[in-house]
This record gives C-alpha cells, structure tokens and sequence, in this order.
C-alpha cells in the first residue's frame, strides 16, 4: 500500500511497533521515503494521538494479528488489537478528523461457516475463531460509525491475498520456498497439511488498488476483494513444482496432525460489487502469483 500511495505522489506516514524499532522489514527499501511513528496496536491512547497529530487525508488501517491459530492461544489480546484497535482509530476520526477517510481491512474468516459459497458483501456471518470474530467486530463497527456519524469509512472484506513478502509461517510461501529449495538441491521434501483446503487467493499489490479505489468514491461502502476463484492447496503446489520442472506430489509428505478443522464451506469471495462500482480488476492471475513469489524464493536461494 505505502508503494502504491508514493507512486500517486503522497505523503506517506507508516505505523511500527516500538519494540521493532525503525525496522520496516520486507519494506525495508521504502525507508527513506516514509514517515514513520511508533504505535503498539494496544495503545489505544497512542493511536488516537496519532490521528490527532498527523490528521490524514486518508488512513489504512491494515494492521492486525494474522496468524489465525495464535488467536486461541490469546483470544483477548487478539480481540482488542483487531476490534480495540479499530475503534480507537475511528473514534479519533470522528472527534478530531471527520475529513479523513478511512479503510478497515476486514476478512473473509468472519464468513466462517456461512451458509453459501461464494460469499458477498451481505452475507450472514458465522465466525469460528477468536480472529474471525474479532474481525467481524470491527467490520461492523465501522457501519455503526459510518451511519451514525456520517464519517466516510470503508471495510474491505478482504480474501487470501499473497505476495513474495508474505512469512514462511504461511502455507503459500512455504510451499513456493519448498519448490525453490528442492529444485536448487538444498532440501528433499516439505510437509504440509490439508490439500483440499480451499483459498481464494489473489496479488496483495492488486488488493490494495482496490482498497484505494474504495477511498476515491463519492460514497463510502464496504466491498469484497478477491479473485472469485477458489483453488485447492494442492494446486498450489502443482503449480510452484511444475515451474521448476518437478512433481508436486514426488516431494510433499502429508501430516494429519497439521490439518486444522475442515471448513464447512469454501471461502471464495464475490467480488462483482467491486468491479461494477470501482472497475476494480485484478491484474495478476493465479498463475502469474505463484510463479512470482517461486522466483523471488529462487532468486532468494541462489538460483
């Protein structure tokens, strides 16, 4: 998003954890280009500073725990990050910035078990992890605020979106890292978990447009970004070995204890509301993802 908002020519200023200092990690490369304040997420008297003093045209806010199974190790910590965060932000919009308009990226876990597939931005919600609630907490509450105080606020129910940057713990890297590593020689196998689990998955860079583009309508609403195709892990995978010249299935050794509860229905998105009122397109395929982040984990290797 910071990459997207410097090339329209803004003035763009970041949020950091103070215990990681001035690290940008995987944005590393945009250090000299950004503002950056120090902001813990369970600060709520921090992030309301924040707002106060930089009185942003527009405000992301992106950040959020994301590795789902650690949110029932720490469901309350999960829930004011997510939800806590959240209102504290929009409710120093609305107390001292009510020109600002804002983007929550919400989630498609909060679906959860919804009783159809492909999900829109109307469909009943039943969340099954302290994430997804916590997400749909804050989903709702940016409604709630948007009708009441009349403040242009956005949730953008946002399916797997991926890139080169995304961290080993996830299964898409892990499984592109796998390829690279096994192709190059330098390991001989992988172990995943559920194959058949089924993700909608899109470019991150493409996601983001379309959170943009949600911020430059006249009216404020909430809109589903995905791709509207789900495929399984198992493709996934198909996809990154055949691009380096291997059999998916001669490398990976499955272990059941790694599968988490199947899903009851697969979360794929609708995103037509989003290519109607926005022209919102993504321009990355399936295909084309994959085969970026296996060769940023080649070039990453050596190869």
């Amino acid at each position: 998003m910071a990459e997207l908002l410097l090339e329209r020519g803004y003035r763009v200023t970041g949020m950091v954890r103070p215990a990681c200092g001035d690290s940008l990690g995987a944005a590393a490369h945009l250090a000299d280009s950004i503002e950056l304040e120090a902001v813990e997420l369970l600060d709520l008297d921090g992030l309301r500073g924040l707002v106060t003093r930089s009185r942003p045209d527009e405000l992301y806010h992106l950040a959020a725990p994301s590795f789902v199974p650690d949110s029932w190790r720490r469901p309350a910590e999960t829930f004011a990050a997510i939800a806590g965060a959240t209102a504290a932000l929009l409710e120093a919009v609305r107390d001292t910035s009510r020109e600002t308009r804002v983007f929550v990226a919400a989630s498609s876990a909060m679906f959860g078990a919804a009783s159809s597939s492909p999900q829109r931005e109307g469909t009943p919600c039943w969340p099954e992890s302290p994430y997804a609630s916590a997400k749909l907490a804050a989903h709702q509450l940016v409604g709630q605020i948007r009708r009441r105080d009349g403040l242009f606020a956005c949730s953008g129910i946002l399916y797997n979106h991926e890139s080169e940057r995304r961290p080993e713990m996830f299964v898409t890297r892990k499984i592109t890292r796998a390829a690279a590593s096994i192709k190059l020689g330098l390991s001989q196998e992988v172990t995943l978990g559920d194959l058949t689990a089924v993700r909608d998955w899109s470019f991150a860079g493409d996601v983001m447009q379309g959170a943009w583009l949600m911020l430059q309508q006249s009216q404020p609403d909430d809109y589903v970004l995905a791709s509207g195709v789900g495929h399984t892990v198992a493709e996934f995978a198909e996809i990154a070995f055949a691009a380096v010249g291997l059999r998916a299935e001669d490398y990976i050794r499955v272990d059941s204890t790694l599968r988490r509860e199947p899903e009851r229905t697969p979360l794929v998105g609708d995103p037509s509301l989003a290519r109607a009122r926005l022209g919102w397109h993504p321009a990355v395929s399936f295909e084309q993802l994959v085969d970026r982040m296996l060769q940023a984990d080649l070039s990453a290797l050596g190869g």
